[in-house]
């Protein structure tokens, strides 16, 4: 019996398994595809992912497969280079292929003791008060006392479960793929619109990105000669593509699933929301979602967590998403060709040479923005905290363990019976602006102050009971 299964293998799966690893967690995860997904799509890293990377020690390695790019232009792809002064040493977007990414995190799930199962598709589940007994083709069971459903939009697990996933259907459908092209650079840069463009990605090599047809079974892949039509119907002509090295296509449904969790069995990933990838923030949200659930779910499984904890999880980045959703539906209107939308966007283009704005919009779709509900207190509790600088090191560097950090410029407070789950680390010389801060192991404020006894009842509120 496993403490947790995981379905799905993708970033959020990984990650998940990984996190859940760091608290010596019972993890298997199960993928219905046999081999890893073979065509090489780039994905964006934003800021936020990038911090949690570095706090499991992770980034340098995932940067050494990736390409840095400016942060900026992220909000319905208006050209504005990136606020000064971003409170993160990340502030940068970070171009990576996804198999790659998938395949350094699976690794790193392995590496901590995580086993992953490939061609095991899920037909059905059932749990009780005990756990849940998972159905795979062919009949084989697996029991665990938890699953996550981390399997994708078409989520086998949240169907399995009833839950609803209400939202908009596809109204428009994009085409995109990398090939070559045998037009001069000159003609293609002189030819692309907002509407479809080709970005050269290497030698020859052609990022392209067309509306399509019309709305198709996702499915099924787009041939080389659905581009090559509709580069003709909005270019004039096809420059030449050939050579493909992957094709897709994708849509902008937007759904959110109603709950996150019903008993024993929890989504994350795509398998609870889905919206255009305008902005590029479905991987992240994925992968923040599971350093969200992670320490939670293994308290809870470790048997120390408080009684609300595992609620939190929907209590906050259910919200989360539904602010993305939202972003999204307005940066697919600002891409309409419509009078009135590129009025909106014109507007909006000029807001946004006020910094403010700028800031705002892209602490948001980076997710550096986000605030939970801690309840009253100080504009930083409850926000990530950034990656200051200690007397040794940086604060990321303190958090590789997926445990909670008790950060201290006085010296004189205690994680106490907590000191199995927090670690303590007294350094006047840290650059902060408040006596002391609690951290959970996502990099959230948990407490800000100076007492010890308020700072207990706020490690019984995170951390529950003392483990011996």
């Amino acid at each position: 019996m496993f403490d947790v299964v995981i379905v799905g293998c993708g970033p959020t799966g990984a990650m998940l398994a990984a996190e859940l690893r760091l608290h010596d967690v019972r993890v298997l995860v199960l993928e219905k595809d046999t081999e890893p997904v073979s065509f090489v799509r780039i994905v964006g890293l934003h800021i936020r992912s990038l911090e949690l990377l570095a706090m499991r020690g992770l980034l340098d390695r995932i940067r050494e497969h990736g390409r840095q790019r400016p942060a900026g232009a992220y909000f319905a792809a208006i050209d504005k280079p990136a606020p000064q002064n971003l409170d993160s040493p990340y502030a940068y977007l970070l171009g990576i292929p996804q198999p790659v990414i998938v395949r350094l995190l699976e690794e790193h799930a392995i590496a901590l003791g995580a086993h992953v199962r490939r061609g095991a598709a899920v037909t059905g589940l059932e749990q009780d008060d005990d756990g849940v007994t998972v159905e795979l083709a062919g009949g084989e069971q697996v029991r665990t006392r938890y699953l996550v459903g981390g399997d994708g939009a078409r989520s086998a697990v949240r169907k399995l479960l009833g839950v609803g996933f209400p939202g908009e259907p596809a109204r428009n459908e994009t085409l995109m793929g990398e090939m070559k092209a045998d037009a001069p650079p000159a003609e293609i840069a002189a030819k692309v619109t907002r509407r479809f463009w080709l970005r050269p990605v290497g030698a020859g090599v052609y990022s392209v990105v067309v509306p399509a047809a019309g709305v198709s079974d996702r499915a099924e892949p787009p041939t080389l000669d659905d581009f090559r039509q509709q580069l003709q119907a909005f270019a004039g002509t096809d420059f030449g593509v050939h050579s493909p090295r992957w094709l897709s296509r994708f849509g902008d449904a937007t759904r959110l699933a109603e709950s996150y969790r019903v008993g024993r069995v929890l989504l994350a990933g795509d398998a609870a929301h889905i919206h255009p990838p305008l902005g590029g923030q479905g991987l992240n949200l994925g992968i923040q979602d599971a350093v969200n659930l992670g320490w939670k779910l293994a308290a809870q499984v470790r048997g120390w967590a408080p009684d609300t904890l595992l609620d939190t999880y929907q209590a906050e980045r259910h919200p989360v998403a539904a602010e993305v959703l939202d972003n999204t539906r307005a940066q697919t209107e600002l891409s309409s060709t419509g009078p009135g939308p590129q009025a909106v966007r014109k507007l909006l283009v000029e807001l946004m040479e006020f910094d403010e704005v700028n800031r705002f919009l892209l602490e948001k779709v980076t997710a550096i923005g986000v605030r939970y509900d801690f309840g009253a207190g100080p504009d930083l509790l409850g926000r990530r905290m950034p990656d200051i600088e200690l007397e040794q090191g940086r604060l990321y560097g303190r958090l590789h363990g997926g445990r909670g950090l008790l950060l201290d410029r006085t010296e004189r407070l205690a994680a106490g019976s907590w000191s199995t789950q927090v670690d303590y680390l007294g350094d006047p010389t840290a650059s902060l602006d408040v006596p002391a801060v609690l951290l959970r192991p996502d990099g959230h404020v948990a407490w800000i102050g100076d007492d010890q006894q308020d700072l207990d009842d706020h490690l019984a509120r995170w951390f529950g009971k003392p483990i011996d």
